[in-house]
């Protein structure tokens, strides 16, 4: 198997060899690593968000992009704008929400002052609506695709399975039903039938996510039920059992293959017939941290498609 990078006449065929309804897509786009890959040029530190992003849209293997800066607040209309402007038509994104709607208590540096107190916003669908959803409808709504809503660990805070479930029941009851939502999870426990019956009933995505203390993506759809929506979401974050921290050390700038994961490989590939087969779409997002480059993961799951 090759780790090369592939030339722009392999490029074209992977891109052929991917399913329609397959959208693969890097966990956000400004790596100064990835020139020479996806970019002809370095771009400056700061101020380049859009033109990156519109030089992104044109590798042929990328149909869709997470923007994950949301995840810390939501985008301004101004930034919407511009990348709204940089992207060609029906280009969708993968959108993480504010986590000021998904923390349940607040903890680490970004909340010392809170810290050990719940979130009076958590789970909060007007909040969704004015600071996230209305912006994003009125700047950015051709390339709107699923918001992503990423529960980090939840502690022993008396959140049970069956309360979360209930908790997400109330709230998507509330959210515009013509919007796109998907839930990640990083509480293994919270993968039961009350859960996934939930997300069905709201037309609401699991999203199939490989991080450090949570089954493979293959292990998770496996799962009875786990396809709970008219599309589909994956995200390869990490492998199971190793911390952020120490992939972002042992794998930047991101420029090359540094640890292949062929199950988690095998898993995407796996993601993506079911989306031919269901004949849904899926958006499969990759991390660079998963194994060292995001567009070198996808160029090898491509092959493997080809294959």
């Amino acid at each position: 198997m090759t780790e090369e990078r592939p030339d722009p006449e392999e490029l074209g065929r992977l891109a052929a060899a991917i399913p329609p309804s397959v959208r693969f897509g890097t966990s956000t786009w400004t790596y100064p690593g990835w020139v020479g890959l996806v970019y002809a040029r370095p771009y400056p530190a700061s101020g380049a968000t859009a033109r990156m992003l519109g030089e992104y849209a044109r590798f042929p293997l990328f149909r869709t992009v997470g923007i994950d800066s949301s995840f810390y607040g939501p985008p301004k209309p101004t930034t919407l704008a511009k990348w709204a402007g940089a992207l060609p038509a029906g280009f969708r994104c993968v959108s993480k929400v504010w986590d000021r709607l998904t923390v349940h208590t607040f903890a680490g540096p970004r909340n010392d002052a809170r810290a050990g107190t719940r979130n009076p916003d958590f789970l909060n669908p007007a909040l969704f609506v004015s600071d996230v959803w209305e912006p994003y409808r009125a700047h950015f709504s051709d390339h709107m695709g699923p918001f992503v809503f990423e529960f980090q660990a939840i502690a022993d805070s008396g959140m049970t399975a069956d309360r979360f479930a209930t908790e997400l029941d109330r709230f998507f009851s509330r959210l515009p039903p013509e919007g796109e939502y998907g839930v990640e999870i990083r509480n293994e426990e919270f993968l039961n039938p009350a859960y996934f019956a939930v997300l069905r009933e709201h037309g609401v995505a699991h999203v199939f996510n490989s991080w450090t203390r949570m089954p493979t993506l293959g292990a998770q759809l496996d799962r009875e039920g786990s396809i709970t929506a008219r599309f589909m979401v994956a995200r390869a974050l990490l492998k199971p059992g190793r911390s952020y921290a120490d992939a972002v050390d042992q794998f930047a700038p991101y420029d090359r293959i540094r640890e292949p994961n062929i199950g988690l490989r095998t898993d995407l590939a796996r993601l993506a017939r079911t989306s031919a087969a269901l004949r849904i779409p899926a958006y499969l997002l990759v991390n660079n941290r998963a194994e060292g480059s995001a567009p070198l993961t996808i160029a090898a799951v491509a092959r493997m498609l080809a294959s």
